[in-house]
Protein backbone atom coordinates (compact mmCIF):
# COMPACT_ATOMS: atom_id res chain seq x y z
CA UNK A 1 0.00 0.00 0.00
CA UNK A 2 2.64 2.61 0.59
CA UNK A 3 4.43 1.56 -2.16
CA UNK A 4 1.30 2.29 -4.50
CA UNK A 5 0.55 5.46 -3.03
CA UNK A 6 4.70 6.62 -3.08
CA UNK A 7 4.11 5.60 -6.92
CA UNK A 8 0.94 7.39 -7.19
CA UNK A 9 2.08 10.54 -5.92
CA UNK A 10 5.18 10.66 -7.23
CA UNK A 11 3.61 9.77 -10.85
CA UNK A 12 1.63 12.76 -10.41
CA UNK A 13 4.16 15.18 -9.48
CA UNK A 14 6.41 14.01 -12.47
CA UNK A 15 4.07 13.98 -15.43
CA UNK A 16 3.92 17.70 -16.32
CA UNK A 17 4.96 19.55 -19.03
CA UNK A 18 8.18 20.89 -17.94
CA UNK A 19 12.21 21.59 -19.24
CA UNK A 20 13.38 18.42 -18.39
CA UNK A 21 11.00 15.86 -19.83
CA UNK A 22 11.00 18.49 -23.01
CA UNK A 23 14.86 17.76 -23.38
CA UNK A 24 14.12 13.71 -22.82
CA UNK A 25 11.65 13.68 -25.40
CA UNK A 26 13.70 15.21 -28.05
CA UNK A 27 16.39 13.32 -26.95
CA UNK A 28 14.36 10.35 -27.30
CA UNK A 29 12.88 10.91 -30.72
CA UNK A 30 16.66 11.57 -31.74
CA UNK A 31 17.42 8.32 -29.91
CA UNK A 32 20.29 9.58 -28.54
CA UNK A 33 22.09 9.13 -25.45
CA UNK A 34 18.61 8.07 -24.55
CA UNK A 35 19.57 5.39 -21.67
CA UNK A 36 22.11 7.68 -19.65
CA UNK A 37 19.55 10.31 -19.91
CA UNK A 38 16.98 8.23 -18.27
CA UNK A 39 19.21 6.84 -15.61
CA UNK A 40 20.52 10.17 -14.54
CA UNK A 41 16.96 12.27 -14.53
CA UNK A 42 15.42 8.63 -12.28
CA UNK A 43 18.64 8.57 -10.27
CA UNK A 44 18.77 12.63 -9.56
CA UNK A 45 15.24 12.35 -8.31
CA UNK A 46 15.95 8.75 -6.08
CA UNK A 47 18.75 10.79 -4.55
CA UNK A 48 16.06 13.88 -4.17
CA UNK A 49 13.80 12.00 -2.62
CA UNK A 50 15.98 10.01 0.08
CA UNK A 51 17.05 13.58 0.71
CA UNK A 52 14.07 14.68 1.71
CA UNK A 53 12.40 11.72 3.56
CA UNK A 54 16.01 11.80 5.46
CA UNK A 55 15.70 14.95 6.89
CA UNK A 56 16.86 17.96 4.49
CA UNK A 57 13.65 19.06 3.25
CA UNK A 58 13.30 21.66 6.26
CA UNK A 59 16.52 22.72 5.31
CA UNK A 60 15.63 23.26 1.37
CA UNK A 61 12.60 25.20 2.53
CA UNK A 62 14.07 27.70 4.58
CA UNK A 63 17.04 28.47 2.66
CA UNK A 64 16.07 31.66 0.71
CA UNK A 65 19.32 31.98 -0.58
CA UNK A 66 19.74 28.47 -2.38
CA UNK A 67 15.78 29.10 -3.60
CA UNK A 68 16.88 32.41 -5.41
CA UNK A 69 19.97 30.82 -6.47
CA UNK A 70 17.90 28.32 -8.33
CA UNK A 71 15.32 30.47 -9.13
CA UNK A 72 17.54 33.33 -10.96
CA UNK A 73 19.66 30.08 -12.51
CA UNK A 74 17.29 28.31 -13.60
CA UNK A 75 15.42 31.43 -15.52
CA UNK A 76 18.29 32.34 -17.28
CA UNK A 77 19.59 28.78 -18.28
CA UNK A 78 15.97 28.52 -19.78
CA UNK A 79 15.73 31.34 -21.80
CA UNK A 80 18.87 30.37 -23.17
CA UNK A 81 17.92 26.88 -23.76
CA UNK A 82 14.78 28.59 -25.51
CA UNK A 83 16.88 31.01 -27.66
CA UNK A 84 18.56 28.00 -28.98
CA UNK A 85 14.79 25.95 -29.59
CA UNK A 86 13.96 29.15 -31.68
CA UNK A 87 17.08 29.37 -33.60
CA UNK A 88 16.66 26.03 -34.87
CA UNK A 89 13.21 26.43 -35.69
CA UNK A 90 14.00 29.19 -37.52
CA UNK A 91 16.54 27.47 -39.63
CA UNK A 92 14.73 24.72 -40.58
CA UNK A 93 17.11 21.95 -40.35
CA UNK A 94 15.62 18.29 -39.70
CA UNK A 95 17.95 16.14 -37.47
CA UNK A 96 19.30 12.55 -38.67
CA UNK A 97 17.21 10.35 -36.53
CA UNK A 98 19.63 7.65 -34.33
CA UNK A 99 22.62 9.02 -36.60
CA UNK A 100 25.88 10.11 -34.95
CA UNK A 101 27.60 13.77 -35.18
CA UNK A 102 24.37 14.92 -32.89
CA UNK A 103 25.30 16.35 -29.24
CA UNK A 104 27.45 14.66 -27.05
CA UNK A 105 26.97 12.58 -24.19
CA UNK A 106 28.75 15.21 -21.40
CA UNK A 107 26.95 18.23 -23.56
CA UNK A 108 23.56 16.09 -22.61
CA UNK A 109 24.10 15.01 -19.26
CA UNK A 110 25.39 18.63 -18.73
CA UNK A 111 22.11 20.15 -20.14
CA UNK A 112 20.34 17.64 -18.33
CA UNK A 113 22.16 18.36 -14.89
CA UNK A 114 21.09 21.89 -15.62
CA UNK A 115 17.16 21.31 -15.93
CA UNK A 116 17.07 19.13 -13.23
CA UNK A 117 19.35 21.10 -10.48
CA UNK A 118 18.50 24.93 -11.48
CA UNK A 119 14.83 24.34 -11.41
CA UNK A 120 13.46 25.17 -7.64
CA UNK A 121 10.64 23.21 -8.20
CA UNK A 122 12.06 19.93 -7.96
CA UNK A 123 13.53 20.08 -4.87
CA UNK A 124 9.81 21.49 -3.45
CA UNK A 125 8.22 18.66 -5.34
CA UNK A 126 10.78 15.52 -4.60
CA UNK A 127 12.97 17.24 -1.39
CA UNK A 128 9.85 18.80 -0.01
CA UNK A 129 6.23 18.04 -0.59
CA UNK A 130 7.32 13.89 -1.20
CA UNK A 131 9.45 14.02 2.15
CA UNK A 132 7.02 15.52 3.79
CA UNK A 133 4.69 13.31 3.21
CA UNK A 134 6.80 10.26 3.36
CA UNK A 135 7.59 11.39 6.85
CA UNK A 136 4.16 11.10 8.10
CA UNK A 137 4.97 7.64 8.25
CA UNK A 138 6.76 5.38 10.69
CA UNK A 139 9.78 3.33 9.61
CA UNK A 140 10.12 1.62 7.34
CA UNK A 141 7.12 2.15 5.76
CA UNK A 142 8.06 5.64 4.83
CA UNK A 143 10.94 4.50 2.91
CA UNK A 144 8.97 2.24 1.04
CA UNK A 145 6.67 5.07 -0.03
CA UNK A 146 10.14 6.62 -0.70
CA UNK A 147 10.97 3.90 -3.16
CA UNK A 148 7.75 3.83 -4.27
CA UNK A 149 8.50 7.55 -5.43
CA UNK A 150 11.28 6.76 -7.09
CA UNK A 151 10.20 3.97 -9.04
CA UNK A 152 7.42 6.20 -10.61
CA UNK A 153 10.30 8.52 -12.02
CA UNK A 154 12.28 5.83 -13.55
CA UNK A 155 9.37 4.64 -15.16
CA UNK A 156 7.79 7.96 -16.41
CA UNK A 157 11.51 8.83 -17.75
CA UNK A 158 12.21 5.24 -19.64
CA UNK A 159 8.75 5.82 -20.99
CA UNK A 160 9.36 9.09 -22.22
CA UNK A 161 12.72 8.53 -23.37
CA UNK A 162 12.33 4.69 -25.07
CA UNK A 163 8.40 5.97 -26.06
CA UNK A 164 9.80 8.92 -28.07
CA UNK A 165 11.31 6.66 -30.79
CA UNK A 166 7.64 5.68 -32.26
CA UNK A 167 7.32 9.02 -32.87
CA UNK A 168 10.44 9.17 -35.03
CA UNK A 169 8.38 8.71 -38.22
CA UNK A 170 6.62 11.82 -37.65
CA UNK A 171 10.05 13.31 -37.37
CA UNK A 172 11.06 13.12 -40.91
CA UNK A 173 10.28 16.03 -42.63
CA UNK A 174 11.69 20.10 -41.66
CA UNK A 175 8.33 21.39 -40.52
CA UNK A 176 8.04 18.85 -37.66
CA UNK A 177 11.23 19.59 -36.66
CA UNK A 178 9.92 23.32 -36.63
CA UNK A 179 6.69 22.23 -34.69
CA UNK A 180 8.79 20.69 -31.58
CA UNK A 181 11.43 23.31 -31.71
CA UNK A 182 8.80 26.08 -31.40
CA UNK A 183 6.74 24.42 -28.76
CA UNK A 184 10.04 23.82 -26.73
CA UNK A 185 10.98 27.44 -26.74
CA UNK A 186 7.86 28.62 -25.67
CA UNK A 187 7.46 26.17 -22.76
CA UNK A 188 11.29 26.96 -21.69
CA UNK A 189 10.49 30.80 -21.80
CA UNK A 190 6.96 30.37 -20.27
CA UNK A 191 9.15 28.34 -17.35
CA UNK A 192 11.81 31.24 -17.17
CA UNK A 193 9.17 33.75 -16.56
CA UNK A 194 7.58 31.98 -13.84
CA UNK A 195 10.63 31.32 -12.12
CA UNK A 196 10.49 34.82 -11.74
CA UNK A 197 8.99 36.84 -8.46
CA UNK A 198 6.94 39.16 -10.63
CA UNK A 199 5.07 35.74 -12.20
CA UNK A 200 4.56 33.84 -8.14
Amino acid sequence: MDFAQGFATGLALIVAIGSQNAYVLRQGILRQHVLPLVLFCALSDALLILAGIGGAGLLIRDNTTLMSLTRYGGALFLTAYGVLAARRAWQGKSMPLGKSGGTTLAAALAACFAFTFLNPHVYLDTVVLLGAIANQRPDPERWIFGFGAASASLCWFATLGFGARFLAPLFATVRAWRVLDTLIALTMWTLAAMLLPSWR
